[in-house]
């Protein structure tokens, strides 16, 4: 769910959506998102100063007192 939400707000802001892929590892207490995206739209979803990226963090923080897991999203260009 929240992988499928990161990946959608995603291609909203990427120049190019083809090119996003979302990968979720289940931890114990953390789940982490792994964004890949097209060399050019790194900077575009980490944002100036990360603002961005802290942006989408702030949304799916309110996750956490649902689910009680913690969310870590990492933004890495495609290999």
């Amino acid at each position: 769910m929240i992988a499928d939400f990161v990946a959608g707000f995603a291609k909203l802001i990427a120049t190019y959506p083809e090119d996003i892929q979302v990968e979720s590892y289940d931890g114990d207490e953390v789940i982490e998102i792994v964004l890949h995206a097209n060399q050019a739209d790194v900077g575009k979803l980490i944002g100036k100063e990360g603002k961005m990226i802290g942006a989408i963090k702030t949304v799916i923080s309110g996750c956490k007192a649902k689910d009680g897991k913690s969310y870590r999203i990492n933004v890495e260009p495609l290999s």
